[in-house]
């Protein structure tokens, strides 16, 4: 029998009797990290990496059953030995190591391959099995060195300024939000925070992460000098709300990995996207389950079928996808309806057969190279 298999509760390892970031109410839950659509509430225990200890007790509760193990401590339960190893996503990621009579099976919830800072960074763990997400599992993907992207948030925070107006940055209040900050520029000017993403702060400080000082947003009111100059971040919902109001004259933006679609830029109206994300571009995935060593791969959320024919086809690997309902973080903004996963029928050529999904408005150059690259190797991921 497999050592992991799937349920209608979620990812559950027949050996030990527990799931991995369940998405209903179990009696025994593995969490990978703090994100709501892997990190929910109602299980009776919840055991998670050390680092993630504060975010859970904020999101979920502070008399959630929480036990927690640090990087590289093992655990046997049922004669299952666990361990959890940084998956460089957000604070307290993880990647959920399995050993059972002497198969090795690795699940990776969420992960980026480039060290930001903010969180311990991605450690391969060679297995038999590797689970990996593939949220952005097509050729497309991409990621500029994040250095050249926070220049560029810099710069347009700084310009912006200049001309007398407040700069709002959309972003995931967790993670996304804290990676910013730990690269902001605060000789710019003041650093204002949405309510949603402060609390977090605290954490991430609580961890020891530097981040800049930050004040809390909705303590100014729209004649406050400091508006002119400040930049101010904010979880997505909070676009086109009345919340807004208080701003004045300002210039937004919104920092995400699905910026990388023009569609996807068009929807938001907002005046700048620059594409970051906190997950693997392609050449990351590929490079990630290369230093594995896995010669079985199963494939999460995201455009699995793309990366499962590629993996059989171009590295001869034992490749098969996953039936799972996690999605784009938890921030409920409608990213992965506009991104190529959410169902839709999606090639090699990172097109989408569903007209319902931004894939359709990629640049032809782009679509065109994805069906090249998707024939040959990608280059190894810094």
């Amino acid at each position: 029998m497999d050592l992991v298999i799937a349920r209608p509760e979620g990812l559950y390892c027949p050996a030990g009797d527990f799931y991995i970031d369940p998405w209903r109410p179990v009696p025994r839950s593995i969490i990978t990290h703090g994100h709501g659509d892997h990190a929910r509430t109602g299980n009776g225990h919840y055991l998670a990496a050390s680092p993630g200890a504060g975010i859970l007790r904020a999101r979920l509760g502070q008399d959630i059953a929480l036990q927690t193990l640090d990087y590289g401590e093992r655990l046997v339960h049922h004669g299952v030995t666990l361990s959890f190893h940084p998956a460089g996503h957000v604070l307290g990621s993880a990647q959920v190591r399995l050993e059972y009579r002497g198969e090795v099976w690795v699940a990776s919830g969420d992960y980026k391959v480039e060290a930001d800072g903010t969180c311990a960074p991605f450690e391969p763990v060679r297995c038999h099995t590797f689970i990996t997400e593939s949220t952005f599992g097509l050729p497309i993907y991409r990621w500029q060195p994040q250095a050249e992207i926070f220049a560029e948030v810099n710069q347009w925070w700084r310009e912006n300024a200049a001309l007398g107006k407040a700069s709002v940055l959309f972003c995931y209040a967790f993670g996304k939000a804290q990676r910013l900050l730990h690269a902001l520029d605060p000789s710019i000017g003041a650093i204002l925070c949405h309510g949603a993403v402060e609390p977090l702060n605290r954490v991430y400080r609580e961890g020891g992460v530097y981040l800049p000082e930050t004040q809390y947003a909705g303590d100014f009111k729209k004649t406050d000098p400091a508006l002119r100059s400040a930049l101010i971040l904010a979880p997505p919902s909070a676009g086109g709300s009345t919340w807004m109001r208080r701003f004045g004259d300002y210039s937004d933006a919104f920092a995400s990995g699905w910026m990388r679609l023009r569609g996807s830029r068009r929807r938001r109206g907002v005046d700048r996207g620059f594409i970051l994300s906190d997950h693997a571009d392609w050449p990351g995935l590929l490079w990630a389950i290369e230093q594995t060593g896995a010669e079985r791969v199963m494939v999460t959320h995201g455009s699995v079928n793309v990366l499962v024919r590629y993996l059989r086809e171009q590295r001869g690997l034992d490749a098969q996808g996953f039936v799972t309902e996690y999605g784009d973080e938890d921030e409920g903004d409608g990213a992965a309806a506009e991104s190529p996963q959410g169902g839709a029928n999606v090639d090699a050529s990172g097109r989408a057969h569903d007209p319902a999904e931004a894939a359709e408005d990629l640049d032809a150059a782009s679509a065109k190279q994805a069906h090249a690259d998707a024939l040959a190797p990608p280059a190894r991921a810094s």
